[in-house]
C-alpha cells in the first residue's frame, strides 16, 4: 500500500457541555480529568444569547484534546464503553467520528464518583493523512486534492482493521 494513503489519528478531543450552571462545570473539569490525567480547558462563550441565559466570557464547559498514542489508546477505552459498535451516523464525510457517552462509568478504568454523579461527554476524533499539513502551514496553504481526502468508507475500513469496530445502522 501507499504510504502516502494510510490514515492515522489526528487528534481526539472529549466535551463536556455544561451551559450556564458552574456547579455543573466544576464536575465536569473534575471528570475530565478523572478519566485522562490531563486538566481540561474551558471553553468560554463569544456570543450572548439572552433566552439561555448567555454572555461573552462566560465559561459554558471544558474540553481536553489528545494526540498521537494517548490518543490512541483514549480512543480504545472510549470505543469499549460504546461496546465497539457505533452507527453510520457517527462518521461524516471527511474522515472525522463524533460518538457520545451517556455515562462515564462505561469507559473501562473509570470509578464512579458520588461527588460527581453521573454525567455524559461527547468524543470527536480527527482523522488524517500523511500531507495534510498542506492546509495548515502558514505559507502556501493549498486544498487537500479529492484522491487525498479521506471518504466515508475509507473511515469504516480503517475503524474495522485498527479496532475491530461495527457499524450499524441508524436507530
Amino acid at each position: 500500500m501507499n504510504s502516502m494513503k494510510e490514515i492515522k489519528i489526528e487528534k481526539v478531543t472529549l466535551n463536556i457541555g455544561a451551559g450556564k450552571d458552574q456547579n455543573k462545570l466544576k464536575n465536569a473539569d473534575k471528570l475530565l480529568k478523572n478519566i485522562t490525567g490531563i486538566n481540561p480547558v474551558k471553553t468560554i462563550t463569544q456570543k450572548r444569547i439572552a433566552g439561555w441565559g448567555l454572555r461573552p466570557g462566560l465559561p459554558i464547559g471544558c474540553k481536553i484534546t489528545l494526540r498521537k498514542e494517548p490518543a490512541k489508546l483514549m480512543l480504545k477505552r472510549l470505543l469499549k464503553a460504546k461496546e465497539n459498535k457505533l452507527t453510520d451516523s457517527s462518521i461524516d464525510d471527511f474522515g472525522n467520528i463524533s460518538f457520545g457517552i451517556h455515562e462515564y462509568i462505561d469507559i473501562p478504568e473509570a470509578k464512579y464518583d458520588p461527588d460527581i454523579g453521573i454525567m455524559g461527554l461527547q468524543v470527536s476524533v480527527t482523522l488524517e493523512r500523511p500531507g495534510f499539513r498542506i492546509k495548515r502551514r502558514k505559507i502556501m496553504k493549498r486544498r487537500i486534492p479529492l484522491a487525498h481526502k479521506i471518504s466515508k468508507e475509507d473511515t469504516i475500513n480503517y475503524l474495522k482493521k485498527e479496532f475491530n469496530i461495527e457499524i450499524g445502522e441508524n436507530q
